[in-house]
C-alpha cells in the first residue's frame, strides 16, 4: 500500500503538470483517510462485540437465572420480561429503539449504526448463546452480574456505541433543562427501582441497586482507563530549568505557554514568562513535587485529573 501512495504522490513530478499532481495528492490523501477509517471501524466493531459477550455473560450467567434486575434500559427490559413473560431479546430491541432514534438527532448517524449493531448483537447473544449459571448466591450475583454487565456497557462505549439507551435520553433532557446527565440517570433509575420494589419485592430492588452500583463503577473504570493521569501546570521564573527536569529526569513531555502578570507587595506587576504544562501518572506526583521543590520551592503548581490521553510520551516507558 505504501508504494501505491508513493506512486500517486510522485505524480506531482510527472504527467500534465500541477493539476494532475494535485489530483494525485488528493487521491492519496483520500485513500489514507479511508484506510484509517476502516481500521478504526474494525477496531470499534471488535470492541463492541467484546462488550456484547461480556454483557451477555452478566445477564445469562448471573442475573436472568435468578430473576434479578438492573438499572437503565437493560433494567426496564428485565423488569418487563419478568412481569409480562415476553422474551428479553425482543424487549432489549423494542425498549432501545426510541433511544436509538433520539440518538440520531443528538449525536449522529455513525453512533446510531454502532448502537443498533450492539443492541441487536446483544439480543442475539441472549437468545442463542449458552452461558453457564455461575452461582445462586445473591450477593455474588449482584456484584459480579453488575461487573460483567458494566464491563460490556463500557466496552461498547469505547467502541462508539451504547448498550443502554437511557444515556441518550439523559443527554437530550440535560440539554433542555438545568439537570446534569448524572441527575437524569439517577432519577430514571430511582423510578425503575421503585417499580422493581413494587412488582418484585423490596429485597430484589435492593439487590438491583447493588447491581447497578457495581455496573456503573465498572463502566467508569473501563471508559476512564486503568491509569489515572494528572495534568500539572507550573508557574515559576525558573521555567526553563523545570522543563529540563521534567524531560530529562521524569521522561515526560512538556508544553510551554507564554504568560504574563503577577501580584506582589507593590501591587500589580506585569512580566513575561513561560508556563510549564505536563501530564503524569498519579504515582509520579510525589516525585515531581520533590524535584520541583529542589528547583523552586515557591513555584505555583495546579493539578487536575485527566480521564485518558492519546499520543505523546505519557504512555511510553518512563526514562530511568
Amino acid at each position: 500500500m505504501i508504494p501505491l501512495i508513493d506512486n500517486l504522490l510522485n505524480g506531482t513530478k510527472k504527467g500534465n503538470g500541477e493539476a494532475r499532481g494535485t489530483s494525485a495528492y488528493k487521491t492519496a490523501k483520500q485513500f489514507y483517510s479511508f484506510r484509517v477509517s476502516l481500521f478504526h471501524n474494525i477496531s470499534d466493531s471488535f470492541m463492541i462485540l467484546a462488550g456484547v459477550l461480556s454483557a451477555g455473560f452478566g445477564l445469562k450467567g448471573f442475573l436472568l437465572p435468578n430473576n434479578f434486575v438492573d438499572g437503565g434500559a437493560t433494567g426496564i427490559s428485565l423488569l418487563l420480561s419478568e412481569t409480562t413473560g415476553v422474551s428479553l431479546s425482543v424487549l432489549l430491541i423494542l425498549v432501545n429503539i426510541p433511544f436509538a432514534i433520539l440518538g440520531y438527532s443528538q449525536i449522529g448517524r455513525s453512533f446510531v449504526i454502532k448502537t443498533t449493531f450492539a443492541i441487536i448483537s446483544l439480543a442475539l447473544v441472549v437468545a442463542f448463546l449458552p452461558y453457564p449459571v455461575i452461582t445462586s448466591d445473591k450477593l455474588l450475583i449482584s456484584v459480579f452480574g453488575g461487573f460483567f454487565l458494566g464491563m460490556g456497557i463500557g466496552l461498547a462505549v469505547r467502541g462508539g456505541g451504547v448498550l443502554d439507551g437511557t444515556e441518550i435520553l439523559a443527554i437530550y433532557i440535560s440539554r433542555r433543562t438545568s439537570l446534569t446527565i448524572g441527575d437524569v440517570i439517577l432519577i430514571l433509575n430511582i423510578i425503575i427501582f421503585s417499580f422493581a420494589a413494587y412488582l418484585l419485592g423490596i429485597e430484589i430492588a435492593l439487590y438491583a441497586i447493588l447491581t447497578y452500583l457495581s455496573a456503573s463503577k465498572t463502566v467508569d473504570f473501563i471508559i476512564e482507563g486503568i491509569e489515572e493521569f494528572t495534568g500539572v501546570t507550573i508557574i515559576s521564573p525558573k521555567s526553563e530549568e523545570i522543563s529540563n527536569m521534567v524531560i530529562k529526569k521524569m521522561g515526560r513531555g512538556v508544553t510551554l505557554y507564554k504568560g504574563s502578570g503577577g501580584y506582589g507587595k507593590g501591587g500589580l506587576k506585569k512580566f513575561d514568562q513561560d508556563i510549564v504544562y505536563t501530564v503524569i501518572t498519579r504515582l509520579e506526583i510525589s516525585r515531581l513535587q520533590t524535584e520541583l521543590d529542589a528547583i523552586d520551592p515557591n513555584a505555583f503548581m495546579v493539578m487536575h485529573s485527566i480521564r485518558d490521553t492519546k499520543g505523546g510520551m505519557i504512555k511510553k516507558r518512563v526514562m530511568k
